[in-house]
């Protein structure tokens, strides 16, 4: 039994060398194993509770907006008059009678641009995510979101 050296030394070996390619994949699915559970398991938060710590009332020049549970808009321009947002044609949403009505009062506003925002608890997120939108394109800079303090045992 003679080993054969391949001849003169001149010749290419051409054989796949697949030990550096095992280890990458290898590698690979470890990587993948590690970061697929965060992937899936998604983004879940809590919304904290409302507290006041210092009752305040509100200021005859403030805009409140409020959603009902119906999902409909109302808004006090600052003039102590809760009116809701209609709109007068039927091709036009309510949204953007209220984005109309928001950029018209915040474009003559020069000492603040606060809104401060009252929703229903039963309301969908999305609605509201909708109506902040909206004021943030209208010129709104700070919102501010108005709770109610929570009752305790002696006043239920």
């Amino acid at each position: 039994m003679a080993i054969s050296t391949g001849g003169t030394g001149d010749e290419v070996n051409a054989e796949i060398n697949v030990t550096p390619m095992i280890d990458v994949m290898l590698v690979l699915l470890i990587i993948f194993m590690i970061v697929t559970p965060l992937v899936s398991a998604g983004f879940s938060a809590q919304m904290p509770e409302g507290r006041n710590r210092e009752r305040a009332a509100e200021d005859s020049g403030d805009i409140v907006l409020g959603i009902s549970q119906q999902g409909r808009y109302y808004l006090d321009s600052g003039t102590g008059k809760i009116l809701p947002v209609v709109s007068e044609d039927a091709m036009q949403s309510q949204l953007d009678v209220l984005e109309s009505m928001l950029t018209r009062l915040y474009s003559n506003r020069t000492k603040d641009k606060i809104l401060f925002f009252k929703a229903d608890a039963g309301i969908e997120f999305g609605e509201i995510q909708e109506a902040l939108e909206v004021a943030r394109r209208s010129g709104v800079r700070v919102l501010a979101a108005v709770t109610v303090r929570p009752r305790r045992e002696s006043e239920r």
